[in-house]
């Protein structure tokens, strides 16, 4: 199959289905890359010095549209910088998870390891960023609060 860019999106998604560095992983690996770099935002048990329980993810109806143009003006920004394709892979939970689920993975999978890795942290630095996304924290004192909303 020809390669019209030297870097290839195969997933830029919200998902109310589990993901997985795993998952990522797989997908991205080719004969050419000779390094994968992933990240896993993975919910932790506290926040701020209290315990937390469980956290839901909501997401602005456009935010899926916002994940696949935050992608593709990163790869339209570094195109032409690689001998040899990148492969990307991100995805961001939506819904309840509970402790120890991941809520964001990406992965790039490039012929070297500098430029995995700086993709992988630019990539994830603008999901963050940028995707309409907002985070419902549930402490186990049983209060609530919301992450993102109104900023």
């Amino acid at each position: 199959m020809a390669i019209d860019t030297d870097f290839e999106i195969i997933s830029a998604v919200l998902s109310p289905e589990p993901i997985s560095v795993d998952q990522a992983i797989a997908a991205v690996e080719s004969d050419t890359a000779g390094a994968v770099v992933s990240f896993s935002g993975v919910v932790r048990n506290h926040d701020g010095g209290k315990p937390v329980d469980r956290l839901s993810y909501s997401a602005h109806p456009t935010a899926h549209q916002v994940m696949s143009d935050v992608v593709a003006r990163l790869v339209a920004e570094h195109s032409g910088e690689a001998a040899q394709p990148v492969r990307i892979w991100a995805a961001h939970r939506i819904g309840l998870l509970e402790i120890g689920e991941p809520a964001l993975v990406c992965a790039v999978a490039a012929a070297h390891r500098g430029q995995a890795f700086a993709v992988c942290s630019e990539l994830v630095d603008r999901i963050k960023a940028q995707v309409p996304i907002w985070k419902e924290q549930f402490f186990s004192d049983g209060t609530v609060e919301w992450v993102g909303a109104g900023e």
